[in-house]
This record gives structure tokens, C-alpha cells and sequence, in this order.
């Protein structure tokens, strides 16, 4: 096995663990995987925290053949038609936490009710309908959804991220599920306030802002 083979896979390893140890994915819902040239790097179907290995992540193409004895994961699909639609796409991250899972079993996009709901590309967090985990239809419409954002929740199941590399795709899962959970609490004082499209307009200039100062 190649060195750049073996370094991804300890990182998908790394990571699948700690979005175990946060609470993000419980028992074996939810899957990581890692771009790696023409196909991906999955996490295996059924993996938990305690059972992941180097030698059990799979090796997948984007038309779903594999390598081993292991089946990659049940969501391969999804996480492949986002490679496929994103050149940008290095990482994509699928949990079943609790808070996203909560939100979008009502089959409603996460409102802009504060700012940092902005960091996954808008105003809103989009929620697809539900469909049948595993099928074509939910891998076609996870991928849409990304257009324009990094993340977004799947009607009745949990949330999708995408991101350059796994650990931005680890942070944009945990974000999603911290912003989720606040939505929830904010809820039970009623419905919060939005942010108005010109809170919108200055956010995303002051975050520009910030980026050019980072890279300079």
C-alpha cells in the first residue's frame, strides 16, 4: 500500500473516531470518506468507533466497485455524486446527530436566526425531502442541495457536509449540530428572529475581510 494511501486512511480512521467521541454518530449511523484520486476512501458498512481500522476502510470507485471482503458504506452513492458534482469537494462527512436529526425530521431548512449560520455558505442550512437511505434519489438530492453551501439536512435522517479536507468537514458536521441545537432551544421561547438580507450582506463582506487577512 502507498504512503499517501495509508496517510488517508489513518486520517479517516482519526477522524471517524472523533466524530464518535463527540457524540456526532452513535452505534454505526453515519459515514466519513476522503477523496483519493479517482475514487474514495469509505468508511465500511456498519463501522463504529471501536472497529474501524486502517486495513477495513474501503477503497471505492464513484460507480460503487470496491475492494475486499468488507461492503463500503451503505451511502457510498451520496458521498460519490458529491465528489462527482464538486472538484473541490476532498472530504464529505454524513452523521445522525441528534440535534440535526431533530431539525430535519420536520423537513425544514435551519433559518438564518444567527450569524455563524453563514458559515456554510448563506442565509439557511437547506433540508432535502426524505427518501429511502442508500438510493440514487438521496445521493441526487444531497448533491444539489450543496450547490451553494458546504452542509445540509436530509429530511428525516441528518446532515451532509462537504468540505477541501476532512477535518473542515469534522468541523462543519460539529458546527451544524451546535447551530442546530440552538435553533431547537431558541424555538421553545418561539420562533426567533431572522437576520434581514442586509445583516446578511455585511456578514459575508466582514467575512471576506477576515479571509484576506488570514491569507495575507
Amino acid at each position: 500500500m502507498a504512503d499517501d494511501e495509508m496517510s488517508l486512511r489513518e486520517e479517516l480512521v482519526t477522524h471517524y473516531q472523533k466524530v464518535d467521541a463527540l457524540g456526532l454518530n452513535e452505534m454505526s449511523s453515519g459515514n466519513l470518506s476522503v477523496r483519493f484520486g479517482d475514487k474514495m476512501l469509505i468508511s465500511p458498512n456498519g463501522a463504529t468507533g471501536d472497529s474501524i481500522t486502517v486495513d477495513n476502510v474501503i477503497a471505492c470507485s464513484f460507480d460503487g466497485d470496491y475492494e475486499g471482503d468488507r461492503l463500503p458504506s451503505s451511502e457510498w452513492r451520496m458521498h460519490a455524486a458529491i465528489y462527482e458534482k464538486y472538484e473541490d469537494a476532498g472530504a464529505v462527512v454524513h452523521t445522525h446527530s441528534d440535534y440535526c436529526v431533530a431539525v430535519a425530521s420536520h423537513e425544514i431548512s435551519l433559518p438564518g436566526f444567527h450569524y455563524l449560520v453563514g458559515v456554510f455558505g448563506g442565509g439557511d442550512v437547506p433540508c432535502v425531502p426524505y427518501s429511502t437511505f442508500g438510493r440514487e434519489q438521496l445521493a441526487n438530492d444531497a448533491s444539489e442541495a450543496l450547490a451553494e453551501r458546504t452542509a445540509c439536512l436530509l429530511g428525516n435522517h441528518g446532515m451532509i457536509a462537504r468540505a477541501p479536507n476532512l477535518k473542515r468537514a469534522v468541523n462543519q458536521a460539529q458546527r451544524l449540530e451546535i447551530m442546530c441545537r440552538q435553533y431547537v432551544l431558541a424555538r421553545q421561547l418561539g420562533e426567533p428572529n431572522r437576520l434581514t438580507d442586509a445583516d446578511w450582506e455585511d456578514f459575508f463582506k466582514k467575512a471576506e475581510e477576515m479571509a484576506y487577512a488570514r491569507n495575507g
